[in-house]
């Protein structure tokens, strides 16, 4: 099923999943931990991002041609960072340059995400599936110059600024992504290719991550996980491709969907 989190008219939020038409919605009654069925009724409305996430963990240097890219070792254990979670942000919102701490290298990361539907402690290769409440595509959005040379090499001011981790369209429950391991991956900007891999390039893949991340630690309900971008990323190209005012950027995923968000300066 895909799980969508929309807001209508008067306000109201709701869960639906998506219908034939763009902006009408089937209403959804339940929770993530029991899942969701459906009621029959419809609603119109406009889609946020599909869950307000208990945490955002990320995983960096998750995909081999990305490393190389970077000039950075292949890491022995994922390379873990958060994002603030008032970073998250839904399709069709702007990504809002920053301007207080200004940012001019403002960069564009397509990665599968992963959502937690129960706490997730030591969990196993075997039962890491057990946890999710499903998939969903996100934008790693990053400020290199934050991230490299202002903060100490410390990535979380870089990626927690507000818009920098949009999530979307909706998610999709595991049943209907069978072999999220073998999933293609696309970033664009202003309609280019600017990244296309497949999750199966993954350095760690992600039952893995979840072994790694839940290890002596809990990972709360409603969590999601950013598992790494592949290569072609603006901050390794020759020049470097920064954001800038009036791009759209989108990250596609094979059995997902595109989310697709505009750039603008912040206010």
């Amino acid at each position: 099923m895909r799980l969508a989190r929309i807001v209508d008219e008067a306000g109201k939020v709701h869960h639906g999943r998506p219908t034939d038409e763009p902006t009408t919605f089937e209403l959804l009654q339940g929770s993530w931990e029991k899942g969701f069925l459906p009621t029959g009724q419809t609603v119109e409305g406009r889609l946020l991002a599909p869950i307000v996430p208990a945490a955002v963990y990320a995983i960096g240097l998750n995909y081999h041609d990305h490393a190389v890219e970077t000039g950075a070792p292949i890491p022995d254990y994922p390379v873990l960072f958060m994002k603030n979670i008032r970073a998250v942000t839904g399709p069709g919102e702007p990504i809002r340059l920053p301007r207080r701490l200004r940012s001019d290298e403002v960069d564009s990361e397509a990665e599968l995400a992963l959502v937690l539907s129960r706490d997730c402690l030591n969990a196993t290769r075997a039962t890491a599936f057990d946890h999710l409440a499903g998939f969903t595509c996100a934008n790693d959005v990053s400020a290199r110059d934050w991230q490299l040379r202002r903060s100490g090499r410390q990535w979380c001011r870089a990626k927690s600024f507000d818009t920098f981790c949009p999530l979307g369209p909706w998610i999709v429950t595991p049943d209907e992504l069978p072999d999220p391991l073998h999933l293609e991956i696309t970033g664009r900007r202003n309609g280019e290719i600017m990244q296309q891999s497949n999750t199966s390039r993954m350095i760690f893949d992600l039952p893995s991550i979840l072994e790694f991340l839940s290890a002596d630690t809990t990972l709360p309900a409603g969590s999601v996980i950013l598992t790494g971008t592949p290569h072609g990323v603006g901050m390794a190209r020759q020049p470097p491709v920064w954001l800038q005012p009036g791009d759209t950027v989108s990250v596609k995923i094979e059995g997902i969907g595109t989310l697709t968000n505009p750039v603008v300066e912040a206010a």
